[in-house]
């Protein structure tokens, strides 16, 4: 090879490997994130250990006894996922309307769910039936008609041809009851109508113990008990029916409802394991709380109302798994056999994707009608479509011209309530009551860890950075990634503080959304990490395991990733938080067991929740510091309008004691607030404890 071929050889040689270099020196700009699986695996992991278990017990018992027992273990369970329910008021129907077809009339009525929560309605009514007639209620799907959709239309004017009396109405953010007027969307609304709005009202609901979905079951509790003060309706013959969003809705009531002897959800029931192994988000009222940690599974919830009538529409290509719709059907086709009613029990596989079509509704009436004793005579073809305005029972087309109370104001009452009744709670009874409401595991030792090869190159305040893996809840797979830094001549060194030659003081920081870009990018953590011993966590679902499931830059969306494992935390029992301050607390072990027992911490706006709870708990914490920390929980709870995610919130936490509570006690350890963060995530003044910076 000639002299000049080696040069261009070695020129091109050059220039690639400076392009790889330059491309790696891009790629080290962006967040350290190795694990964005961790937390989808973990989910996976301990919801595939439920459903197994669900499945031998279900499948294992053999007599009929041992299956009316089941069904009322079930049911015992209720109060433990849906609460309460409160105490029936007057319903206050008013008829404002009525629409006359050639063989039914439709009502246009409204009635109060709760004392001035108004529920708009139509009621279908055929103009031919034996009297009385059995009676339906009709939970509207995700649509932003609401009773108004087409499909709800037709399924009420098939059920009233075949001689039923059905109710629709709207739920809570659709149709006529938007519940967040005076913005600037285009229908008004300060936060868009539909699932944003039952996410948006859901959350804060947890903080004081309720449930979005036992609010928009009870409404269709009380949709049952408007027909049963009808004369012309028969209170041993009712059914449920409804689409996707009112296919849940369904369900929850067949579990929740004893007057229902007939159940037909439609294009919802698949299984929680399948949900989740497809990285399904869905909205507040589908997340039950305390399922998964009571091993309940949709099909549990359906056998609640067993041995009721029951058929399930599912359709082939439905987002909903038809997989987990057949095995939930196996599940309750075996213990339906063993009660001796098999007869009374469906399944519908349509062909298409999700939705309520014609085939389907027609089967649905045709199994309706068998259950009530009657002899189909109509079908779906009959249906004649009015428009969303037609079917209104307001003049505008919203309750906000009768000025109710909307749910956020209810929410905001209920905090205030509990706000007296729990006090102040202070030293060791504060620690008690956020070790109930967190319900944290054992802690045996310090994690077992992995090293991570060393960096050199991130840019950190120091050259050199070691990086751990710590195993927090090894069963199920879930870790915390920690960074230390390190100065050069100590890289090769033992970790413990004295062979270092500190004296165990450490400061730990916490990650508002990532320790890495944080390390490089905020000149007040350059600051910290000037610290003899500095190391940083990236706690569960942020900075190096922030998820990439659900749908591709979900992380804070309303339907994203964050929302998915925050919403299935809470069906296990527990929090996101409430995860994420095991994962401080287990790192926090591992540092004292290296000598570090003297420990700053440092954490900012998510972080801060999590690391206020563990510095709490954990004796080696001495000095806090929260950056943009949450002024209090009660303060999302009474706003309209707030910008937290669920996976800040503590479900039944405003019940036992507030942040201000932990903020205080904080103080013997030398708090520092800087810069709290109100409802909006916007500066506010905090009255409790501590610095405002």
């Amino acid at each position: 090879m000639s002299g000049h071929s080696r040069a261009i050889m070695l020129l091109v040689w050059l220039t690639a490997t400076l392009t790889v270099h330059a491309q790696e020196e891009t790629r080290t700009m962006e967040p350290l994130n190795r694990f964005p699986r961790m937390m989808q695996e973990y989910v996976v992991a301990r919801i595939r250990a439920l459903d197994a278990a669900n499945e031998a017990r279900i499948m294992g018992l053999g007599t009929e006894a041992e299956a009316r027992a089941y069904v009322e273990e079930l049911r015992g369970k209720l109060p433990a996922m849906f609460g309460e329910m409160p105490e029936r008021c007057d319903l206050n129907v008013r008829t404002v309307g009525t629409i006359e077809l050639d063989d039914l009339t439709i009502e246009k009525i409204i009635f109060d769910s709760r004392p001035d929560f108004p529920v708009t309605a139509n009621v279908y009514v055929p103009h031919e039936a034996d009297l009385p007639a059995p009676g339906a209620i009709i939970p509207s799907g995700h649509s932003k008609e609401g009773k108004g959709a087409n499909y709800n239309q037709a399924v009420g004017q098939l059920l009233a041809r075949n001689g039923f009396i059905a109710i629709a109405w709207d739920p809570i953010g659709q149709g006529e009851r938007l519940q967040y007027p005076g913005g600037d969307d285009e229908d008004g609304q300060k936060v868009r109508w539909g699932t944003l709005q039952h996410n948006y009202m859901g959350n804060p609901q947890l903080l004081v113990g309720e449930f979005f979905g036992s609010w928009r079951a009870w409404d269709g509790i009380r949709a049952v008990d408007y027909l049963l003060t009808r004369d012309d309706v028969d209170p041993t013959r009712i059914g449920v029916t409804g689409c996707s969003g009112g296919g849940t809705m369904s369900t929850l009531l067949t579990a929740l409802e004893r007057r229902l002897t007939i159940s037909g959800p439609s294009c919802y029931v698949t299984s929680w394991r399948r949900d989740i192994e497809n990285e399904l988000a869905a909205d507040s009222e589908q997340m039950v709380p305390n399922a998964h940690a009571l091993g309940v599974g949709q099909h549990d919830l359906l056998l609640c109302n067993a041995p009721g009538a029951l058929i399930l529409l599912t359709a082939e290509e439905d987002f909903f798994d038809q997989r987990g719709a057949q095995e939930s059907y196996e599940r309750i086709e075996h213990i339906y056999g063993l009660l001796g009613a098999a007869e009374r029990l469906a399944y519908y596989a349509g062909p298409g994707g999700h939705g309520y079509p014609p085939a389907m509704r027609d089967a649905m009436a045709r199994h309706f009608c068998a259950a009530a004793g009657l002899a189909p005579r109509a079908s779906d073809e009959q249906f004649q479509e009015l428009t969303d305005e037609e079917l209104w029972c307001t003049e505008s087309g919203q309750i906000a011209e009768m000025e109710p109370r909307w749910v956020w104001q209810l929410t905001a009452e209920r905090s205030r309530e509990l706000a007296t009744r729990r006090g102040d709670p202070s030293g060791d009874e504060l620690i008690a009551r956020v070790e109930a409401v967190l319900d944290l595991p054992e802690r045996d030792g310090p994690p077992d860890f992995r090293v991570l090869r060393t960096w050199t190159q991130r840019g950190y305040a120091r050259p050199q950075a070691s990086q751990f893996v710590l195993e927090t809840e090894p069963e199920f797979g879930a870790q915390a990634i920690v960074t230390k830094l390190e100065d050069e001549r100590r890289v090769a060194q033992p970790l413990t503080a004295a062979a270092a030659g500190l004296d165990g003081s450490a400061v730990l920081y916490l990650p508002h959304l990532s320790s890495d870009a944080e390390m490089r990018e905020d000149e007040f953590v350059r600051e910290l990490e000037a610290a003899p011993a500095f190391f940083a966590c990236d706690y569960r679902g942020i900075g190096e395991s922030t998820p990439d499931t659900v749908k591709p830059d979900s992380f804070d969306g309303y339907y994203g990733s964050d929302y998915f494992y925050a919403a299935h935390a809470t069906m296990f029992g527990e929090s996101y938080v409430a995860w994420r301050v095991h994962d401080v607390l287990r790192t926090l072990d591992w540092m004292a067991s290296f000598g570090y027992d003297d420990v700053h911490l440092v954490a900012r706006g998510y972080g801060a929740i999590p690391g206020a709870l563990a510095a709490l708990l954990h004796e080696s914490v001495t000095r806090v510091t929260l950056i943009h920390p949450l002024t209090s929980w009660a303060e999302i709870a009474e706003s309209e309008l707030y910008d937290w995610p669920l996976s800040v919130i503590v479900p039944g936490a405003l019940e036992q004691f507030d942040l201000p509570d932990v903020y205080r006690a904080l103080e013997a350890k030398g708090l520092t607030l800087m810069e709290p963060w109100g409802a909006r995530r916007t500066p506010a003044v905090v009255e409790a404890g501590g610095e405002a910076g």
